[in-house]
């Protein structure tokens, strides 16, 4: 679940193959403004599905000519993210 945290936003709960479709669509649909900073403290649970999400938040930032970053990535996303060779692109977002 995204929520609006003051100027920026927090996700909550876990991001897995099981809801990621429809948290990236929620994110593409909210992140509309350039220098926006994700908190992502209070991911519970995550899998390929959240890394594959990331990016893509990513990816529609860079289109638009907009700068998005994420803030406090757990152990567990950190762990997967250095895994699969992305940890850089995701914590020099």
């Amino acid at each position: 679940m995204i929520v609006q945290d003051g100027a920026n936003f927090r996700i909550q709960g876990p991001v897995t193959l099981d809801n990621a479709r429809a948290v990236l669509a929620d994110g593409l649909k909210q992140f509309d403004r350039d220098g926006l900073a994700v908190d992502l403290s209070q991911l519970e649970e995550v899998d390929s599905a959240a890394i594959s999400l990331l990016l893509e938040w990513l990816r529609a930032a860079q289109r638009s000519g907009r700068k998005l970053s994420f803030t406090h990535l757990p152990d567990n996303l950190k762990s997967l993210a250095t895994l699969y060779g992305v940890l850089d692109l995701i914590q020099s977002a």
